[in-house]
């Protein structure tokens, strides 16, 4: 069986949450801004010119990613999500790959992330997809103390 990368579909919109939920609570404190997008993606993410995406495994959806566009050519990928009994089968690569190829299409100049450096794995990820550390700067999040960019 392969992992899948598809479309935003309204019937996984709970797994986008619970997925993100987890890990940021696992790890971190979920803030407010969190919660603005997870808690309406299809206003804050989707209606503003951003996608979601899935990775499913069978019939399960396992992982997540959002692209969200926060200026013209300027997006960000966030709420990158894999849960935990999937990891490991290169899901959060496919994911992010994808997401790099969507970005392109919707004429991104500049994409950016932003994460801790308590979490190596994802760090590690960002460097392999092609993502370039920069200064952080100012943020919306308390927990994020690096921040990373590729340019097209």
């Amino acid at each position: 069986m392969e992992v899948e990368i598809i479309d935003f579909e309204p019937q996984f919109r709970q797994e986008f949450t619970d997925m993100n939920i987890e890990w940021i609570s696992h790890y971190f404190t979920v803030e407010p801004h969190d919660l603005e997008q997870l808690e309406n993606p299809e206003d804050y993410i989707l209606a503003k010119g951003g996608k979601i995406f899935f990775a499913r495994y069978g019939d399960e959806i396992i992982g997540t990613v959002a692209l969200i566009k926060c200026a013209e050519t300027v997006y960000e990928m966030a709420k990158m999500a894999v849960k935990p009994a999937f990891r490991g089968l290169g899901t959060g690569e496919k994911l992010g790959s994808h997401l790099i190829e969507e970005a392109k299409k919707a004429g991104c100049t500049c994409l950016f992330l932003e994460s801790n450096w308590q979490l190596i794995p994802a760090l590690t990820l960002y460097k392999k997809l092609g993502f370039v550390e920069v200064p952080i700067g100012e943020t919306l999040y308390s927990r994020a103390n690096y921040k990373a960019e590729m340019y097209f």
